[in-house]
């Protein structure tokens, strides 16, 4: 009798340290949080918060150290990490894919048009990978990276906290078709918009609420002259800017040259994540065309959003925060599948 209690007892103990082991390591997740995940041995792979719970708890504490240094010299990094994880999410689903540099296997998706001279902040991402190689080896993901930055970089600039669902692995292949083809440009009319982003299961919800990132950053001339020049193709300028606006960008942007001058997408508020966005948008003065027809291109949907978002910035954050975590879970590796890169700048 006391042989058989303690073989229940043996059996128990090892049952409970196998889970215990499979928790702590990165590889194992059960399928918490997550609708997008792959399977191995009947074992479901999903996002879950607490991904890195056991195995690098100090994860995010790492990033935002180096995010806070990071924006304390640049403040435009914080929009720059934003826009990383959306032109990544959206070629391949969130894979890290636009982190990996040309070489003779890989055609790199930073020379596509949307992201060539325009996508920044490569830098941070690497320092942050190093440190948390230091920290916990070929551990946390640079998909995941990607993510926590987003994240970090709207805390840091004022802007809403949530719940991330963590455990993306890394792509070993970049799409510079997918580059091309599946990131909105920034003179898209509203159904374009639309068409872009329900191509990725996102809906009018949720591109009003990602559109409002634009609440940081800048743009380049080049992504809004022709608004200013030559909207229509007939060398007239868009109706729809304010006209003190219009005449301070023309100052900003001449129609020679001046490409690569910068202007604020926010001028109210630029380094603070709010909806002032919105309400510059209702006065005419949303600087691109993409940001302008949220309001101006006719679909009732948007135009209500905008003005909600307008009237009330907790429920912009509310929004925001609730598309970031779909955007978040476009298309995830997770399981087996891919890898953790030990440099985001190529596959191991």
């Amino acid at each position: 009798m006391h042989f058989i209690k303690f073989n229940i007892l043996l059996v128990i103990a090892l049952v409970s340290t196998t889970l215990v082991s499979c928790y702590a390591y990165p590889g194992f997740n059960f399928g918490w949080g997550g609708r997008n995940h792959g399977s191995r041995g009947g074992i479901s792979y999903g996002l879950s918060p607490q991904f890195y719970q056991f195995s690098c708890p100090q994860a995010n504490d790492i990033v935002m150290s180096v995010l806070e240094k990071a924006m304390a010299k640049n403040m435009r990094i914080a929009a720059s990490l934003l826009r990383l994880h959306f032109h990544d999410c959206f070629v391949q689903g969130c894979d890290a894919s636009i982190l990996l540099d040309d070489s003779p296997a890989i055609v790199s998706e930073k020379n596509s048009g949307p992201n060539k001279n325009s996508i920044r902040g490569f830098e941070v991402i690497d320092e942050i990978k190093a440190k948390l190689e230091e920290a916990c080896p070929q551990t946390v993901s640079c998909a995941d990276i990607l993510a926590l930055a987003a994240r970090g970089s709207t805390i840091l600039s004022g802007g809403p906290n949530w719940e991330l669902p963590l455990g993306r692995r890394d792509s070993n292949k970049a799409s510079l078709i997918g580059s091309n083809n599946n990131i909105p440009p920034p003179n898209a009319t509203i159904e374009n918009l639309i068409t872009f982003f329900k191509r990725q299961g996102l809906d009018e919800v949720d591109l009003v609420a990602l559109s409002g990132a634009h609440t940081i950053g800048v743009a380049r001339c080049a992504t809004f002259k022709q608004r200013l020049y030559n909207q229509n193709g007939k060398n007239e300028a868009d109706v729809s800017i304010e006209r003190t606006f219009f005449f301070g960008l023309k100052t900003m942007c001449p129609r020679l040259g001046g490409d690569n001058n910068i202007s604020p997408l926010d001028f109210g508020s630029p380094r603070m994540f709010d909806n002032t966005y919105f309400k510059f948008i209702i006065q005419g003065r949303g600087l691109l065309n993409s940001d302008q027809v949220l309001l101006n291109g006719g679909v009732k949907k948007t135009q209500e959003l905008v003005k909600k978002y307008a009237q009330d910035e907790s429920l912009f954050f509310q929004q925001f925060a609730m598309s970031m975590v779909k955007m978040g879970n476009l298309r995830p590796i997770t399981g087996f599948n891919g890898q953790v890169r030990k440099n985001c700048r190529r596959p191991n």
